[in-house]
């Protein structure tokens, strides 16, 4: 995770960088407000004026230069310059290409994008089974060898042993009780704060049946995308199907 995010980083950066090539660039040297250009004018200390757009490069007799922007429209500026002998000088505005213009129009959703790909493939415990993947279940199965717990490891709850003490030899032998036209329940709801034991208990009878067990927390199945977790719920029992019987 940590080599991706530091991929991810340097991908930014360098994103950010031809971006701020493309972007338009800032003047260099110092800058001026107007009322002193206007007053430098007057005492006839500027040589040339170069405009762009409302931006004015100055350059001075002594060889000083400075940017100063124009606030608003100033009809007697030209005259003001021609009078004191300036030298004028129009520049175009600069303009960003077609392909500068294309990439700063689309750089911030591309970069959007490569976030989302980046957190998807995160939350995915970092890719390699490709999108559908993120939808699977995360539970963990414990095979029949994998399982030593037994009702002896669980300590008190007498009466919730007697009650799935049943399902115990329904899971051992389920031909027995089909003949007899038995259903299994669809399911045992155990209800208790946490620490009473509920999981041990679930994790015995798998141990004392000799079939699967699978386990998973609730917040496994919480994302922030709809219908995710409902997806994992679907997948986990389809595994659990597959391994039939088992807890």
């Amino acid at each position: 995770m940590a080599k991706n995010l530091i991929l991810w980083l340097v991908i930014a950066v360098v994103l950010m960088s031809v971006f701020q090539s493309f972007g338009p660039s800032e003047s260099n040297g110092r800058k001026v407000d107007y009322s002193t250009f206007l007053q430098e004018v007057n005492q006839d200390q500027v040589r040339e004026a170069r405009i762009n757009g409302r931006e004015i490069n100055v350059t001075k007799k002594d060889s000083n230069r400075y940017t100063t922007y124009i606030p608003i429209n100033d009809p007697k500026l030209l005259d003001n310059l021609l009078t004191k002998n300036v030298k004028v000088v129009g520049e175009p505005p600069e303009e960003p290409s077609l392909l500068a213009s294309i990439f700063i129009s689309w750089f911030p959703m591309l970069l959007l994008i490569g976030v989302w790909i980046f957190f998807m493939r995160q939350m995915q415990g970092g890719g390699g089974k490709g999108a559908m993947s993120f939808g699977k279940s995360k539970a963990r199965m414990l095979t029949e060898d994998q399982i030593k717990t037994t009702f002896a490891d669980v300590a008190g709850c007498d009466e919730a042993k007697e009650e799935v003490a049943e399902l115990v030899e329904y899971l051992r032998e389920p031909s027995r009780f089909q003949k007899l036209g038995g259903k299994i329940p669809k399911g045992v709801l155990m209800v208790g704060p946490p620490g009473t034991g509920k999981t041990l208990l679930a994790k015995a009878i798998a141990g004392e049946a000799k079939v699967p067990f699978f386990t998973i927390s609730g917040s496994d199945f919480v994302e922030m995308f709809v219908g995710v977790g409902a997806s994992r719920v679907r997948d986990m029992f389809e595994q659990a199907k597959k391994a039939a019987p088992g807890v």
